[in-house]
Order: C-alpha cells, then sequence, then structure tokens
C-alpha cells in the first residue's frame, strides 16, 4: 500500500470518526481511532503510520477552521460534492505515481515509486475471475488481488446503501456532471430522450454487464489457475493503460461517443453504458435502505399542495413526489430530492421500519464499504502484488505480443 493510498485510507478513517463522534455515535468514533492505531501497530507499515500522523492533526485543525463540516449540520449537496472531489483527487495523485512507475519499467530502470494497487479496481474482469476463483477454488490471486478486494468492496455498497457509490464516490460521475454543466452552458435545453428510446437505451449498460459476467462465468474453474499465472493477467493493468494510451479509430469513436452521451443528457453514461451501474442497480432492490415519501408531512397529501421539487432535483429524473418507496434500480442515494424538500419530515432515506439515515450516517457507510475492506485485505496479506517488478520490466517490453 502505497503512501497515497495510506494517506486516503487514513483521511476517510479520520473523517468516519469525526462523523461518528458529532453525531453522538461516540463509541463509533472510538472504534475507528483503534482501529486505525491498531492497524498501524500491527503492519509496522511506515506509510500507514505516516498517512495517521498527518490524517489526525488535519481532522483536529478541520474541527477547529471549518467547524460546519464536522460539527455542524453541513448540507447534503455540499458534503456529498466535497467526498467526490477528494476521491478524486486521491485517483488522480494515484494515476500520476502508476504512470512514473510504469514510464520507469519501460525504461529498464527499477522503479524508485512503488506501484499503487488501488488501480486494480479498474479491472473488473480480473477481479471477478478471482472472485469465483475464492469461491469455487479457495485459490486467491497474488498477482492483483486489490482487483478483487475493490470489486468486493463496491458490491458491498450497493448492498448497503443502494447507488451510493455512483452517487457519492464514482469519479466518471463526477467527470459526467462538468461535462453536462459544460455543455449546459452553451446549449441551455435539456435533451432527455422521449421515453420510448430511454428504455432501451438504459438496457444497454445491462447487455455490456451480461458480456462482462459471460466471460468470467464462461471460464472454466479448471482454466483458472492457469489463466491467474499466465503473462497476460501479470500485466493486465498495462495492457488496460496501453488500451486508453494507443487507442484504435474505433476506440476513439467510442470514447467520442461516450463523452457526448455525458454531455447530451445528464448522468448519460451512467444511465446507459456502465456496467458497474448496472450491477449496483440490480443489487439495490436488495438494499434495505430506500428513499421513502412519508405523506403525513409531504405537502402533497398534507397542505393539499402542487410541490415536485424533489421530483425536478433527481438526476434520474425519478418522480418521487408520487412515489411512497423509490424502488428505482436508478437512484444513486445522491439525496438531491432530499435536500429539495421543503419539508424535512417528508422525504429521507431510510428503512421499511421508518427509521432513517442522514447524509452523514450514509457516508459513513460508503467509506466504511470502500475503505474497511481494503485495509483489512491489506493486513491479512491480500493486498499488495506479488509480481516483482524485474518481471513487469521484461513483460512490458513485449508487451505487444503478451495474449490471453
Amino acid at each position: 500500500m502505497t503512501f497515497i493510498e495510506s494517506l486516503t485510507l487514513m483521511l476517510a478513517l479520520m473523517y468516519l470518526a469525526s462523523l461518528s463522534y458529532w453525531s453522538g455515535q461516540k463509541w463509533g468514533a472510538a472504534a475507528t481511532l483503534l482501529l486505525s492505531v491498531g492497524a498501524v501497530a500491527i503492519s509496522l507499515y511506515w506509510p500507514l503510520a505516516l498517512g495517521l500522523i498527518i490524517a489526525l492533526p488535519l481532522a483536529l485543525l478541520g474541527h477547529k477552521f471549518a467547524p460546519d463540516s464536522f460539527k455542524g449540520e453541513i448540507k447534503i449537496n455540499t458534503l456529498r460534492q466535497g467526498t467526490q472531489h477528494v476521491l478524486a483527487l486521491s485517483l488522480l495523485l494515484v494515476a500520476v505515481q502508476y504512470t512514473i512507475n510504469t514510464i520507469l519499467l519501460k525504461q529498464g530502470i527499477t522503479p524508485w515509486l512503488m506501484r499503487p494497487d488501488v488501480v486494480d479496481a479498474f479491472l473488473p474482469i480480473a477481479g471477478g475471475i478471482e472472485l469465483k476463483a475464492i469461491v469455487s477454488l479457495n485459490l486467491w490471486d497474488q498477482t492483483h488481488p486489490a482487483a478483487a478486494v475493490m470489486l468486493a468492496a463496491v458490491l458491498l455498497t450497493g448492498l448497503l446503501c443502494k447507488r451510493a457509490f455512483c452517487g457519492w464516490a464514482c469519479p466518471l460521475g463526477l467527470a459526467g456532471e462538468y461535462l453536462y454543466a459544460f455543455r449546459k452552458r452553451f446549449i441551455k435545453s435539456e435533451l432527455t430522450p422521449p421515453a420510448w428510446l430511454d428504455w432501451p437505451m438504459r438496457m444497454l449498460k445491462y447487455l455490456l454487464l451480461l458480456g462482462l459476467c459471460y466471460i468470467v462465468i464462461g471460464m472454466p474453474a479448471q482454466s483458472i489457475p492457469n489463466y491467474l499465472e499466465g503473462n497476460y493477467h501479470k500485466i493486465a493493468d498495462l495492457k488496460m493503460a496501453l488500451f486508453f494510451l494507443t487507442p484504435s479509430l474505433i476506440t476513439l469513436l467510442v470514447f467520442a461517443l461516450i463523452l457526448a452521451l455525458a454531455a447530451w443528457r445528464r448522468q448519460g453514461f451512467c444511465r446507459y453504458l456502465c456496467p458497474y451501474g448496472a450491477i449496483l442497480g440490480i443489487l439495490s432492490f436488495a438494499s434495505p435502505l430506500k428513499i421513502r415519501r412519508d405523506s403525513q408531512h409531504c405537502l402533497i397529501e398534507a397542505k393539499g399542495m402542487k410541490c415536485d421539487k424533489c421530483s425536478r432535483a433527481c438526476p434520474a429524473n425519478i418522480i418521487v413526489h408520487t412515489k411512497t418507496t423509490v424502488r428505482s434500480d436508478e437512484c444513486q442515494a445522491c439525496m438531491r430530492c432530499v435536500a429539495a424538500c421543503p419539508k424535512s419530515a417528508a422525504l429521507g432515506l431510510g428503512l421499511k421500519s421508518g427509521h432513517r439515515l442522514g447524509h452523514k450516517g450514509l457516508l459513513a457507510l460508503v467509506l466504511i464499504a470502500l475503505f474497511i475492506l481494503p485495509l483489512g485485505a491489506y493486513l491479512a496479506g491480500f493486498w499488495h502484488s506479488q509480481t516483482p517488478d524485474n518481471i513487469r520490466m521484461e513483460l512490458i517490453q513485449v508487451i505487444d505480443r503478451v495474449g490471453h
């Protein structure tokens, strides 16, 4: 686990402790602090220790100079946007570190900068095959273990809190928001497709998911060990990077289509093409947390007023103001509808029993899923790739000839 990964993890844990403490859950704050200190003590790994040493004072300074972000009732949209930007910045730094590491490998120089294992999160097929190997063969891959860990973490967010990963953490979703806002500066009108076209287009992401599942499920169990030990798997991340850095004409056209789609419709990529969004949408039906409307407090029934602010705020165009429970697979639990509702008691994210989870509680769940699981995997020795740099250095020289 590199320093950037360690610092991001510790910053997340310290903010999680702060959310717990100022929400009255002091036991949660104590448990998070003990977990952080315990992880450093068990691993005796200096990046984790340095990350904690930096993150803890930053959290204390945040309490002093930005109390509304820690102690006060920070607004839903502010908290969500801040989380998205911090995670995106972290991934940008990871990308820079990975690029430097790869360039040094290509030049035949032993990298002085470690390869960040979190980049394996962009290998969903490898992660799926590794999870299949664990379940069917009790075989734990040591080449790209973080791929399985991050895939499991993202899937866990879907089971816990719908598509909150899409709405609160995904950097691609944030990039799509910027593209959409840029387009709106020049073309003000909404370009939402008609319902007869929107529904079949939404099915595209499920077809892509079906294709990925076919690759993973269709691989015979007896072939998995050979694949995981093969040269292709050892540099699967480099093959993926090469795909983006040296795209063919068809690939460029596909990229252009994706960018146009993201600018054309808000959350266009998420809605129509993202296979992660598809599988999280399916898992979201099993999540106990849903956006729920209390008609006793809603202005429509309680006051006889016409109000659809929640529906107008929804980027997925879900008609919220007529539903008791939002069950749509497009709901990203972004809570924009909750933020727009003029009656706080009328709309919220909660359980069927009536217990509600605030936006800080939702963020805490997302952080737990995305960071506690990787931390546990690291402490268990199932995070860092065991492929030596000299092997990657040899294979990157002949990367065009390395196949399945």
